[in-house]
């Protein structure tokens, strides 16, 4: 392998001046005012972050963070140019069906940890031998270690393009992809250039919804009369999420190096924009309010949410990740990531596995995604876990990746 090819062993090592400045932006933060209303349809709460950030600047260790991370193989090797950062564990089982595993914002790598053990070694975790995986976890371009671009142009295709080489040079020839939010739509992009060793994908968060209803749900309209009632549910929830909490998509749409200056200042100010990202029912800020008053949600704890923000914060990486949302401005503003007529995935033209988690963004129906994804293998709507599937239910996520793709071994 040629020096430009070469795949070479990273480290995480945060010199300790940067976790005592991040010590003390964090006690000398100036707070806003109070919000004006009970709830969080402001934003994140003052008393909340105020708590968080307590607990931040005293009693949380990063290093446990980072211990976790450098027990793990890691790598570096540069693509198109780009250094890209993985994790790269092999099952300890043979014919383990190889997977690369990507995902989004305002998560990180950190968010699969929970699932290595799982999906490379399932007999130690209560599965089969025969399930087992080996795991290729990429931090996206602009996100945790990966290089930050310094040139437009890495949009979700470019990405996707980017995964097929780095799979081909780990030297799998036939491999499976997964993700979720950004991750999700880099997989479907990995589907519709369907590389010649894919055999097939997963989503957890699918682009099913019709172009014409969203742009029905965009303007404002009422649900159209004809839909069922997981349709109408799912319309609903989207008008919603458009209308009032899609507001920090829209700015890094946008706007991303002026939301940056602020958020590569403040710590504080950065957690809490990290942390806001849906509101309502059972949604992303919801289940991390509960996280922080309770210090655990399901498999998610207060240190996970704090470990992933400060990878954002010792990385730099609020403006290069929100980059990549800036990538897709020239889509109709935010329904690149549900729209399925945007995001043709009526091409994809290798097999499918969709799993719908009750507190996602939305609930994706059946009859949109077997209308969106023609190829669909799999479809499953579970009864725990969100957003952060990975994160919040590992066990329930892993199980879910073995059955969707069993049939492809």
């Amino acid at each position: 392998m040629s020096s430009a090819t070469a795949v070479r062993p990273f480290r995480v090592e945060i010199p300790e001046a940067d976790l005592a400045d991040l010590r003390q932006r964090v006690a000398a933060t100036r707070w806003p005012d109070a919000e004006t209303v009970p709830d969080q349809s402001q934003g994140v709460q003052l008393s909340r972050i105020q708590d968080l950030a307590r607990y931040w600047g005293t009693d949380y260790d990063w290093r446990k963070a980072e211990a976790k991370l450098n027990a793990l193989p890691q790598f570096v090797t540069t693509i198109d140019g780009l250094d890209i950062h993985f994790i790269h564990v092999r099952s300890p089982h043979p014919n383990a069906m190889p997977m690369i595993i990507t995902h989004g914002w305002p998560g990180s790598i950190l968010e699969m940890l929970k699932v290595i053990g799982p999906l490379t070694d399932p007999p130690a975790h209560g599965g089969r031998a025969e399930d087992a995986f080996d795991l290729v976890i990429p931090s996206l371009p602009g996100y945790g270690f990966s290089g930050k671009p310094t040139s437009t142009g890495w949009n979700p295709d470019r990405i996707a393009s980017a995964w097929a080489e780095l799979m081909g040079r780990l030297g799998y020839e036939r491999y499976v992809a997964q993700g979720g939010d950004w991750g999700a739509l880099v997989t479907d992009a990995f589907g519709r250039q369907a590389p010649s060793g894919l055999l097939g994908i997963h989503v957890n968060m699918p682009a099913t919804v019709p172009g014409d209803i969203m742009k029905a749900i965009l303007a404002g309209d009422p649900a159209p009369a004809e839909l069922s009632d997981d349709e109408k549910a799912a319309y609903d929830t989207l008008t919603v999420f458009f209308a009032k909490q899609a507001g920090y998509g829209i700015i890094m749409q946008t706007r991303p190096q002026t939301v940056g200056y602020g958020l590569t200042d403040s710590p504080v100010g950065l957690a809490a924009f990290l942390l806001d990202h849906g509101d309502g029912d059972g949604q992303p800020a919801e289940t991390f309010e509960r996280v922080i008053e309770t210090g655990q949600s399901g498999d998610l704890t207060r240190d996970d949410l704090l470990d992933d923000i400060t990878l954002y914060w010792v990385t730099n990486s609020a403006v290069s990740s929100a980059q990549l949302y800036w990538e897709n401005v020239n889509w109709q503003p935010n329904n690149y990531f549900f729209n399925a007529t945007a995001q043709k995935t009526a091409d994809i033209p290798v097999p499918v596995g969709v799993t719908v988690f009750p507190s996602e963004l939305y609930r994706a129906p059946r009859s949109w995604t077997e209308q969106a994804y023609r190829q669909l293998i799999y479809f499953n709507q579970v009864d725990k876990g969100g957003h952060f599937a990975a994160w919040e239910q590992p066990g329930l996520f892993s199980n879910e990746l073995r059955e969707a793709f069993r049939s492809l071994r």
